[in-house]
């Protein structure tokens, strides 16, 4: 996780007050983080196609692929693990990465918390640009 900087926190802090509208959610995230091109796992150029469009927002499909050397999963789930009511688990290299899914349909992760994303796949690979190649430990259930 990239270390917080005066820089950083003020940029996140301007982004904020600037996106009050509905329409600048895209600008003020692209002002926050001004390497988000290089985290863009929605974008063509991705080493995966991201989910078709005809799946449905309230059910991702399954995914199974290599990313960066590590193999990350997606698949619907039921019962059992820690998935807030989504009905889904995502993991890296075999160990289960906690997601949730906001009001709004975005995905995060216990890794990328602060960084909602489009998709479950999204929030995996968005896990593994974190951890940087860093093993992904456990998140113990309550």
């Amino acid at each position: 996780m990239p270390r917080l900087t005066r820089r950083r926190a003020l940029t996140a802090a301007a982004a904020l007050a600037s996106g009050a509208g509905a329409g600048a959610g895209a600008g003020a995230q692209a002002a926050a983080a001004p390497g988000a091109a290089a985290h863009d796992h929605g974008s063509p150029d991705s080493p995966s196609p991201a989910p078709s469009s005809t799946s449905s927002p309230s059910s991702p499909s399954s995914f199974d692929e290599v990313y960066k050397g590590r193999r990350i999963q997606g698949r619907p789930s039921t019962g059992g693990g820690h998935h807030h009511g989504t009905g889904y688990a995502v993991f890296v290299d075999g160990v289960e990465l906690h997601v949730m899914r906001n009001a709004d349909g975005s995905w995060i992760s216990v890794v990328s918390h602060y960084d909602p994303v489009p998709t479950p796949r999204a929030a995996a690979r968005a896990a593994v640009d974190e951890l940087q190649g860093a093993k992904l430990v456990p998140f113990p259930a309550n």
